[in-house]
């Protein structure tokens, strides 16, 4: 059968709505694309109304669900998607129980610092002719890390002052870049001299390795709200969110600045937290004191098996009715200072050459950060 061609005056134009129904596109995108700031702001009402009516739809349906199973709605809630709970899957994560990352980090750079064999001593300097502002925080981070000690650059190179300062027992170096007046760069380079940072050739030693972090946030201990002073106390250390085998390396790369003989009677917490590849540095001290409110605990008559009811139901009785007012102990922090935020660069073999030096681990962002839910820390 022969198809029915349109007439002449209807070619290239769309068929009328003879219905007169209007049928609208469910608008699932965000608009704002839309260069137009009248249609944008007329599209984007029509989006919410469509997001709401769609959350409404998806909570009814979760009610409903509920009612079939014969379960609480009000007690069974969903858990929020996050970027970090939605993180894309990392080859080289590390579970709590690998005995290979284990013996590696037993026989690391770091090992001696985390047994507490060696102590760490810290050189840090600036960049060529700083701004005084930078000052500031040198002495907050002097106050943060013990044993670190203060060394004018003048006209040195860092090459120059890794020598020097390995001739007098440095094991770190750490050199501060600012712009604009404001911390935005750090170095850490580690200057002892190891086997494992030589492949674990016993006859070689060499020091390494070097890492540079981008800072950002700089806030002073005296621009801290309610901040408290710190003591001379060596603080207890918190490495958290550290869960790739290159976090578990930049984690006690930084944990090997701190000794590892904390005095507890400080109360004094240095904490480095890792959330989606930025490592928030804080510093805290924890107070215990006792509240308003009263709790009941249980004498230990109480917790006695009852296998003489019969006999001495009135003496039970009394026992049970035995009990202890105690305050409740609750914990408080108050904020030291600095706080600022570390994000790793890269990783270099031995210590600072930019010429000549091999990198473990260059953060090349277009190629590695292919989504926002990825993550190398």
């Amino acid at each position: 059968m022969a198809k029915k061609k349109p007439d002449p005056s209807l070619q290239g134009k769309k068929p009328s709505n003879t219905a007169g129904v209007t049928k609208s596109r469910p608008q699932s995108r965000n608009p704002g694309h839309i260069k137009n700031r009248l249609k944008r702001s007329e599209v984007y009402g029509k989006y919410l109304l469509e997001k709401k009516a769609k959350k409404r739809e998806m909570r009814l349906k979760r009610v409903k669900d509920a009612a079939e199973l014969g379960t609480d709605i009000s007690t069974s809630k969903e858990t929020p998607r996050t970027l970090d709970n939605t993180r894309e899957i990392e080859p080289t994560f590390v579970r709590p129980d690998d005995e290979e990352v284990i013996a590696d980090e037993a026989s690391d750079e770091f090992a001696e610092y985390f047994a507490d064999t060696v102590r760490p001593k810290i050189l840090v300097t600036t960049r060529p002719r700083p701004s005084g502002k930078i000052f500031h925080f040198i002495a907050d981070l002097m106050r943060f890390f013990p044993q670190l000690y203060f060394y004018p650059r003048k006209s040195f190179s860092i090459k120059e002052i890794i020598e020097q300062a390995g001739e007098k027992d440095f094991t770190h170096l750490m050199v501060l870049g600012e712009k604009s007046k404001v911390c935005n760069g750090m170095i850490i380079s580690h200057l002892r001299r190891t086997a494992a940072a030589s492949g674990g050739d016993g006859e070689y030693e060499c020091a390494g390795p070097t890492a540079f972090f981008k800072v950002s946030n700089v806030i002073t201990s005296n621009d801290v709200p309610n901040h408290g002073s710190a003591t001379s106390h060596v603080p207890e250390l918190v490495l958290n969110g550290f869960s790739t085998r290159l976090g578990h390396r930049v984690g006690r790369f930084l944990g090997s600045l701190f000794p590892h003989n904390a005095q507890f009677q400080g109360r004094q917490v240095a904490t480095f937290h890792n959330q989606r590849d930025y490592i928030f540095v804080r510093h805290h001290r924890y107070i215990f004191e006792e509240g308003k409110e009263d709790f009941v605990e249980k004498n230990d008559e109480t917790t006695k098996s009852d296998e003489n009811n019969e006999e001495d139901d009135e003496n039970n009785q009394q026992t049970k009715r035995k009990a202890e007012k105690k305050k409740k102990t609750k914990a408080r922090l108050q904020e030291l200072g600095p706080r600022f935020t570390l994000k790793l660069r890269w990783i270099q073999e031995g210590t600072f050459d930019t010429q000549f030096g091999e990198y473990e681990w260059f953060h090349k962002r277009k190629e590695m950060d292919t989504t926002r839910r990825k993550f190398h820390l």
